[in-house]
């Protein structure tokens, strides 16, 4: 399902177990709608991904309908999950505590590189490194 106006364009994926989001410009009083409705259009899948790494402002009426589908999506029995936030929205979802309520993915681009393996010689040097001068601390 894709949803588009002149300020937002939303499209919905639909997987076995995971229900994908992915919102682009501006969620405020004029688009809020079309956000809720892409939310309350979700099927029940035991995840939903809200993918917001396009989204440039998320208003009030926004973090409403935004908490509005949480609750939702918890009542059925699932999770929603924020990904990769603008610093904007990410600042708005601290400010308004929503960051303590749903579980919010760091960027794609910080996930990637923590999947990336450290180089073998890079983990041996910082082992011999005593703590105090920064080295790691390895469990075996």
């Amino acid at each position: 399902m894709v949803e588009r106006s002149d300020r937002i364009d939303v499209q919905v994926s639909v997987g076995d177990k995971v229900v994908q989001v992915r919102v682009a410009g501006e969620v405020d009083i004029a688009t809020v709608a079309v956000f809720r409705a892409a939310l309350w259009s979700a099927p029940a899948r035991p995840v939903v991904q809200l993918e917001l790494s396009g989204l440039r402002l998320l208003s009030a009426a926004g973090v409403r309908a935004l908490l509005a589908a949480h609750l939702r999506v918890r009542a059925r029995g699932g999770e929603l999950v924020v990904v990769d936030p603008t610093p904007v929205v990410a600042r708005v979802l601290r400010a308004t505590g929503l960051h303590r309520v749903m579980p919010i993915l760091e960027p794609a681009r910080v996930v990637e590189a923590a999947r990336r393996p450290v180089p073998v010689d890079l983990v041996e040097a910082s082992a011999s490194l005593p703590a105090a001068a920064g080295g790691l601390a390895l469990a075996a």
